[in-house]
């Protein structure tokens, strides 16, 4: 089993990615393996919706979103982490997520079908609950299971050194870690022992003004 852990931040080992270690180092305890993605300090283009995906199943702008998805089919689970901006997630992990989440929803891929998947943000005061919020949205309407803590994955502080004196938030990324772990091993005792997929209906869309 594998957890791709995302970093949004710009800064490759800045708050969010301590946050995240935390996070590893539970997953890695309970038997689960590891990989960090660091989305970079590099621009990333936001979707302009060209439906390229629907053909070719990657993204028509090459850059890490490709990379990424290269890596997603044969992960187990996600965790993304971002730092608030502005009571947000931080512009390029929403962008990189758009971008994502629309191409393997166009490429009618498995990708993400039914994995586990977590966001923790980090914030030096403020604002992370919304990022939260922001950043769970990409799950629910992908059919993944949404795994939580004892409270919401946060941690806070304006330098690591910073989040490794928040000793709640650290437990938080901890028992996440945990969760996950949890999770993880359910599933594939689930599906050992012939546990069957939910069956999946055609997709459904219908606007809201009629004729």
């Amino acid at each position: 089993m594998k957890v791709l852990l995302v970093n949004g931040s710009p800064h490759a080992h800045g708050c969010t990615y301590a946050a995240l270690e935390e996070v590893k180092k539970a997953l890695n305890a309970e038997g689960v393996e590891t990989e960090f993605f660091h989305v970079g300090p590099e621009p990333i283009a936001g979707c302009t919706a060209c439906k390229s995906c629907i053909k070719t199943g990657r993204c028509i702008f090459q850059d890490r979103v490709n990379d990424f998805l290269d890596l997603a089919e044969n992960a187990d689970g996600f965790v993304f982490g971002s730092p608030v901006h502005y009571a947000a997630a931080a512009g390029a992990i929403v962008c990189f997520m758009d971008r994502v989440f629309y191409t393997v929803s166009n490429s009618r891929k498995n990708t993400f079908y039914l994995k586990p998947a977590a966001a923790i943000v980090s914030a030096r005061r403020a604002g992370t609950t919304a990022a939260l919020d922001q950043l769970n949205k990409y799950f629910t309407i992908s059919e993944m299971p949404v795994i939580s803590s004892r409270y919401w994955n946060m941690v806070h502080g304006a330098k690591p050194e910073d989040i490794h004196k928040d000793l709640e938030g650290l437990q938080t990324m901890r028992v996440l870690g945990r969760n996950m772990a949890w999770f993880l091993k359910c599933k594939e005792a689930g599906v050992k022992s012939g546990v069957q997929l939910p069956e999946r209906e055609e997709r459904i869309f219908t606007n809201f003004i009629r004729d």
